[in-house]
């Protein structure tokens, strides 16, 4: 399989039509139209479903996509390992952080890092593990720091960094500031954190361990940003990572509800894909995130 087959397909793919690609490529649109029919004999199976309106992938289509973008990513990635390796420290660096590293770890692992890396670009993004683990698979993120699920598929692989330690939260001032129970807690209306698949999973076994009847959950959402306006502008409550409590800028709007029972919290690792090993500037960020986690553990 030729490697400009491949290119060719992305971009009917991403540019929805034969002309449309030939255009963004500088071809003329005969030679793209033969590169796919080549391509799909080699593969043996149609990629394409023609219309008057262009092109659209095949199920079959779909499935080579991911295949072919994952290539795309790891001669990208290639290349610019060779280029860290022989000094020219350019590039770019894709990673997921959940609250916890962004909190706790991102500030002493991003000053080392644009020092040892002025040229490489992030792209950081703030989500959990739930919402980009087929982005992970698929290679268009380097690696995900924040809680581990409690099985990963094979193509990755997981590091565990340090157990955490949850707790709920509210807005100060909160009703239900007194509470000294989840019992106190049974009519309160709770957001998720959306780090398991299913919101309900996240909450729920909690309180039937305790024999009460399942939590309200009234609004699910990815970004600590609208966590944080959602908590200060409504009574909703959270169960949160104690970095939230500890970090400075919130001490004044939002407040620790302390119950008696203990509160799961899953690990904090570092995910990425089975076999593949990070550019050096991806893993020279993981080993920062290493270091600012074994501080952590000092000091717990």
């Amino acid at each position: 399989m030729k490697l400009h087959a491949l290119r060719d397909f992305l971009a009917v793919a991403e540019r929805g039509g034969l002309r449309a690609a030939a255009r963004h490529l500088g071809l003329p649109q005969p030679a793209i139209t033969r590169s796919i029919q080549e391509l799909e004999k080699e593969l043996g199976v149609p990629l394409f479903e023609r219309g008057a309106k262009g092109v659209r992938l095949t199920p079959m289509g779909e499935v080579f996509l991911r295949r072919a973008n994952a290539v795309r990513s790891e001669l990208q990635k290639a290349k610019e390992e060779i280029d860290q390796l022989r000094g020219q420290a350019h590039g770019t660096v894709t990673l997921c952080l959940s609250s916890v590293p962004h909190l706790a770890l991102l500030p002493s692992a991003l000053q080392a890092f644009r020092s040892r890396f002025p040229g490489v670009e992030l792209h950081v993004i703030d989500a959990v593990f739930p919402n980009v683990d087929s982005a992970l698979v698929e290679g268009r993120i380097d690696f995900y720091v924040g809680p581990m699920p409690a099985r990963l598929p094979p193509e990755l692989q997981g590091e565990k960094l340090f157990d955490n330690t949850r707790i709920i939260m509210g807005r100060k001032g909160h009703p239900l500031a007194r509470s000294r129970s989840l019992r106190d807690l049974v009519d309160a209306e709770w957001i998720t954190t959306s780090i398991t698949y299913k919101a309900e999973e996240e909450l729920g076994p909690l309180f039937a361990e305790h024999g009460l009847p399942p939590p309200r959950l009234v609004m699910q959402a990815q970004s600590s940003l609208t966590f944080l306006v959602t908590m200060v502008y409504s009574d909703l409550l959270m169960m949160v990572p104690v970095q939230w409590v500890q970090f400075p800028l919130w001490r004044d709007v939002l407040q620790q509800i302390h119950v008696e029972e203990p509160l799961p919290a899953p690990p904090i690792g570092i995910v990425q894909r089975a076999g593949l090993p990070l550019t050096p500037a991806a893993e020279y960020f993981c080993d920062m995130v290493r270091r600012a986690s074994a501080q952590i553990q000092q000091t717990a």
